[in-house]
This record gives structure tokens, sequence and C-alpha cells, in this order.
């Protein structure tokens, strides 16, 4: 049985990021007819805040990623105790004593004698006596676990066959000096009892992997299969960290109003050899869904092409299904109106203003050089039924008795109507206004 995890810390708001990979894992679980677990990965107990978490499940939950499993790793602390106690039971986690600078000092001795920065474990070569010795002045230690120095290997799910040289890497501190966990080894006893099979995440994590495969055999567990893909980066290539603030998923639903469908299209196609376009749900992204389709170059965020898809899954969208968040924002007209005014859309906070223009009131715009085409278009208003031929009707009549013809015709027309140089098809608007706010505005009053 397929069973994946997305690992959010709450320390800080979901954004697009990693968004992308519960993205990856939620349709990769979902295609394999296999499990979505929520992990909250809430060590660090100072930086974590229920406000956090509880955005984290909220953004979800707007995404449509409903998980089958959560548990938060707080609640485990005796687990990885046991765990840690395990390793040093067996060698392989071991106290060290060097300060921030101290290390910092090697690591800057060791470049400059074009050595790279791993650590000597010098910590291995203490007798108890001078362990004591530094304890005694007040230190305490924080534990590495001890690497084998032999090659890892695996085949990436994305990347294809990789190789980490355990020898080149420095020892990876597992518990500060405080007690405190840092992610290895809570996440590696997560995954082995929660019987993870695949482990889904950005490239950035693909020398961990080595490190904690490692990890994962000296607990007796099995390592997942693991598919690192490439990172977001901006619509020109550079970083994108320093605008995650304004790219998190609450900000786009609150701030910018994009529709989770539009984030879930963009982010499910970008970096893939597919093209981007509109999706209507999650389900309709699971038949292209394939990691062997992501391709090795970063992914990049455009917001402009997120608002292109965010106002093409408007058009086609139903009534039904925005008719209770309409009425939230005071903009359910009817399913007329609606009709009449998404293919107008960018945001769907736009339907308010678009809606008013058959509400009302209007404050007519009149030239004066169009006001005798205006008085000649309300006589001229057909007598019968306003309906959606009503429109052509009159303005060919209008043309004829006028010699006005294209924008001289039909632009004094609309502003005088609604006000505004731009809009809905007004064929379509004409019978939704009313014969008697269409005569009351082509006589110059809000209406």
């Amino acid at each position: 049985m397929t069973k994946v995890r997305f690992a959010p810390s709450p320390t800080g708001k979901l954004h697009v990021g990693n968004v992308r990979t519960a993205l990856f894992n939620y349709l990769f679980a979902r295609k394999a007819g296999g499990t979505f677990v929520l992990r909250i990965d809430d060590t660090d107990l100072e930086r974590s805040t229920q406000e956090y978490e509880d955005g984290i499940r909220t953004d979800l939950t707007w995404l449509g990623m409903t998980w089958d499993e959560t548990f938060k790793q707080s609640e485990r602390f005796d687990r990885y105790n046991a765990a840690a106690e395990d390793l040093k039971a067996k060698g392989l986690l071991y106290a060290c004593y060097e300060t921030g600078e101290e290390l910092d000092r090697k690591r800057r001795l060791q470049m400059a004698n074009g050595r790279p920065p791993v650590y000597d474990r010098a910590a291995l070569k203490l007798t108890d006596a001078e362990k004591a010795a530094l304890e005694a002045e007040g230190r305490k230690p924080h534990w590495r676990f001890k690497l084998s120095g032999n090659p890892v290997s695996w085949t990436d799910l994305v990347r294809g066959d990789v190789t980490i040289e355990t020898s080149s890497l420095s020892d990876p501190i597992l518990i500060r000096e405080d007690g405190s966990y840092l992610y290895t080894l809570p996440s590696v006893c997560d995954d082995i009892d929660a019987e993870i099979t695949h482990i889904i995440r950005g490239e950035d994590h693909t020398t961990n992997s080595g490190a904690q495969i490692e990890i994962f055999e000296a607990l007796g567990g099995k390592a997942p299969s693991f598919g690192h893909q490439a990172l977001l980066v901006g619509a020109d290539g550079g970083k994108l960290s320093k605008r995650l603030g304004s790219l998190s998923m609450q900000d786009l639903r609150e701030e910018e109003g994009f529709e989770a469908m539009a984030v879930n299209s963009l982010l499910g196609r970008i970096g893939t050899s597919d093209p981007v376009e509109p999706f209507m749900a999650l389900e309709d992204l699971l038949d292209g869904f394939s990691l062997d389709r992501l391709t090795r170059s970063p992914a990049r965020f455009d917001p402009e092409e997120l608002a292109r898809l965010n106002a093409k899954i408007l058009h086609e969208t139903g009534y039904a299904v925005v008719q209770e968040r309409l009425a939230d924002m005071g903009a359910d007209a009817g399913e007329a109106v609606w009709a009449a005014v998404r293919p107008n859309l960018e945001r769907l906070r736009d339907a308010k203003d678009w809606a008013a223009l058959v509400n009302g009131p209007v404050t007519p715009v009149i030239e004066g050089e169009d006001a005798d085409f205006i008085a000649a278009a309300a006589d001229a208003l057909p007598a019968s039924e306003l309906t959606e031929a009503s429109w052509g009707e009159w303005t060919g009549a209008l043309k004829e008795a006028t010699g006005r013809k294209g924008k001289g015709l039909f632009m004094p027309l609309r502003h005088a109507l609604t006000g505004q140089p731009r809009g809905p098809e007004m064929a379509v608007l004409l019978p939704l206004i009313g014969r008697d706010k269409v005569l009351a505005r082509l006589r110059g009053e809000a209406a």
C-alpha cells in the first residue's frame, strides 16, 4: 500500500513552494489508491504556534487536499528519546562539545587549506575525563550521528540513479545542546512507525537523504523510496524565497482572491513536460500526473500566469458552485447575471462590481456631443419585451436612422447604460437591466 506524508512546520504560513510538495504527494497517493498523511512537525516548541497549525489545515482544506491520517511530532518525544538512546548504545550517536564559534573557525581553516569543511570527529577522541572537564566548564553536548563513510545509492523517482558519498559529509547533528531535536531523527522515526513508502520533496533534501537512509537502517527500518523535485523560482528565474511572504496560501486566497484550482493547476503543471492549463477539480489533474514527467530544471512560478488561469477557471464555473460565495459578498444577482458577467471576471470579487451594472444604481456617462443621439436612442428602444435579440434590433435601427457605426454607435450606449467603457456583452445585459432602468439611464438618471 502506497503511503506518503506532507510534513509542514507550524512556524509560518504555507507558501507556494511547500504546497507544490503537498500537491505532488497528494496526487501520488490518490493515483495509487494509497494514503496521504499530514504530519505536523512541531518539535520546535518555541516557534510553533496553534495559529499556524490551524492555518495549515485551513489552507489544505481550501485546496482540496484532504488527508487520511494526521499526527503531531510534539506528542512523540518519548519515541524519539528511545531512538536516541538506541543509537547511543550502538555507538552511532556521539557527544560533541565544540561551540558554534569553534566549529566555524575549523571550517574556515579547512577551506583556507583547500580541504572540504567536513567535521573532523575530534569529539570521538575525547576521554571520559576530558568530557567531564568540558561539562564542568558548563558546556553541554550536541549529538552527532556517525556516518559510515560508504556511498549510499538509490534510484530517485525524479532524478534517476543517485549516489551520495557519506565520506564527504559532516556527521549530522541530531540533538542540539539544549536537548531539542533537529528535523532528522524525529522524521526518520515517524516514517518508520507510520510505514511511509515514498518520500517526495524538494531537491535541496537530496544530500540529506543519503544520511537519513543510514539512520533508517541503524534504527532497524527500511528506507522509503525517494523523489526529489526541482525547486520553484520566480518568473525571471531568480530566487522565490524573498517573495514567499506574499505567496502564502492565506494571502493568495484572502488578499489576492485567487481560486484554489488556479493554484493547483499552476503548481501541478509547471516544471513538467505538459502544458499549463486550467483544471476545475483536483481529480482532473490525476490522469496526467506522473513524477517522471517532472523536468530537472527549476519550475518557474509566474503570478501573471496564475491570474490568467484564475480568469479561465471563473469563465467556466457554474452558478451553483459559487452562489453561496457570491451571496456572502453581496454579489448574488441570480444565475442569468452570473452567466452574463463571468466572461469578464479575473477574480470572483469582481462579480460584485459587474453585477452592480444590472442592479444599479448606475450613474450614466453621456458626453455633450452624444446627448441628441442618446435621446434618439431612448425613443427608438424596442417597445416589445427586451431580450438578447433586442440589442441587435435596437442598434441596427439606430445605425440606419443616425448613420453612426462602430464605436461611435456602440460606445455612447455602453457609457450611458453602464457608466463604463467596457464590460459584459450589452446584448446580454440589456434585458437584465430591464426597460425601466434602461430608459432612466438614457435620460441621464442614476438608476
